[in-house]
């Protein structure tokens, strides 16, 4: 492991002590630190600058009140994301009782509409999580957070074309699991 490596792990860890005993200069920095990654991630959603700030900082809210819970097993990066996700989740559960995202590119096709409307961004993310892990990891990289297969591959260590193997696999069942709920739903209506 790389010396710059350990110093930022160990400065990281630092930070998100400090975060926990609710030091406000920590919060600041680790606020500083990953905001320009986590705005990009929340601007694939919207673009108002209102609402993009609403998001941010509802998430760092959470993250502060559960920063102690963080175990500093896997990415504290990704830790993070998952929380800022929820708050876009909840933030657009709020807005709409017809939220769709179009994260599924090839997925979409063959779901009726009135079936995809009745998922709710959380339901989506049910889904997604029945994945093996690798699938819902990259998955979860490319299609929500915006990474490029060349990004996922260092992220995860694993070659370019194993990533886009991973992302394929991952929307073919998701397709299956997509037609599932649709033929559900019709069933019922």
């Amino acid at each position: 492991m790389a010396v710059n490596t350990i110093h930022n792990d160990q400065k990281l860890r630092s930070i998100i002590q400090g975060c926990a005993a609710n030091n406000r200069k920590c919060q600041e920095e680790l606020y500083r630190q990953f905001f320009p990654t986590l705005e990009r991630t929340i601007r694939r959603y919207t673009h108002d600058e209102d609402k993009v700030m609403s998001i941010m900082n509802n998430g760092f809210l959470k993250a502060f009140q559960n920063i102690h819970k963080y175990e500093y097993r896997g990415s504290f990066e990704g830790w993070l994301r998952k929380i800022i996700f929820r708050s876009v989740s909840d933030y657009m559960r709020s807005e709409s009782k017809d939220v769709k995202f179009l994260v599924f590119e090839e997925v979409e096709k063959g779901i009726t509409q009135s079936a995809y409307q009745q998922l709710y961004f959380d339901d989506l993310i049910q889904i997604i999580q029945t994945l093996p892990e690798m699938q819902e990891q990259v998955f979860n990289l490319f299609a929500i957070e915006g990474y490029k297969h060349h990004e996922i591959s260092d992220l995860l260590q694993i070659n370019e074309n194993t990533s886009r193997w991973y992302l394929s696999e991952a929307r073919k069942q998701l397709k299956q699991k997509l037609t599932k709920v649709n033929k559900n739903y019709r069933d019922v209506g």
